[in-house]
């Protein structure tokens, strides 16, 4: 006869509760995205024309509105970042010792810049510029706009292929 264990360690995200908070942590950084115009492809273009800047022979103006969007996000992830500490000594203005869905802060520790960091980067960043998409605002905006019915399937199946050549 075989028990099952339990496993008390598990993280609270394995749990029908951890799916929900999840879920709605999706829905919320999707209305963010559309709300602050991250999903509409001219926008993004737009932001992305810095040439216009410079020069008449470039068609349309350069939209620096992303750049607080953009700028909000790292100040946030800065605060956040400098009172989490990987020993878990965290700072007293962070008051806990872990994530609310998670048993542990997980930071990153790698540190060198090497190959598939820089050749990732760069496809990212042709692919943001070609399709005006990264993924986040790809999926947000999937059901509302026609274009996307290729480009996000491609993009899934490039993630799929990305992570099986990686092993």
């Amino acid at each position: 006869m075989t028990t099952a264990t339990t496993n008390t360690s598990a993280d609270v995200s394995d749990s029908a509760r951890g799916i929900i908070l999840g879920l709605l942590a999706g829905i919320l950084f999707a209305a963010g995205l559309v709300v602050s115009g991250m999903t509409d492809p001219a926008k993004v273009l737009g932001f992305l024309n810095i040439a216009a800047l410079f020069t008449d022979a470039v068609p349309g103006e350069w939209d620096p509105s992303l750049a607080f969007v953009m700028g909000g996000a790292v100040i946030v992830t800065l605060i956040a970042y400098r009172h989490t500490q990987p020993n878990g000594n965290h700072k007293d203005a962070l008051k806990t010792s872990k994530p609310w869905l998670a048993n542990a802060f997980v930071l990153p520790n790698r540190t060198d810049v090497d190959w598939p960091l820089i050749s990732g980067g760069a496809m990212f960043g042709v692919g943001w510029a070609l399709g005006g998409f990264c993924p986040g605002p790809a999926l947000a905006a999937w059901t509302t706009n026609g274009d996307l019915v290729w480009f996000v399937p491609a993009m899934l199946i490039s993630m799929w292929v990305s992570s099986r050549i990686k092993g």
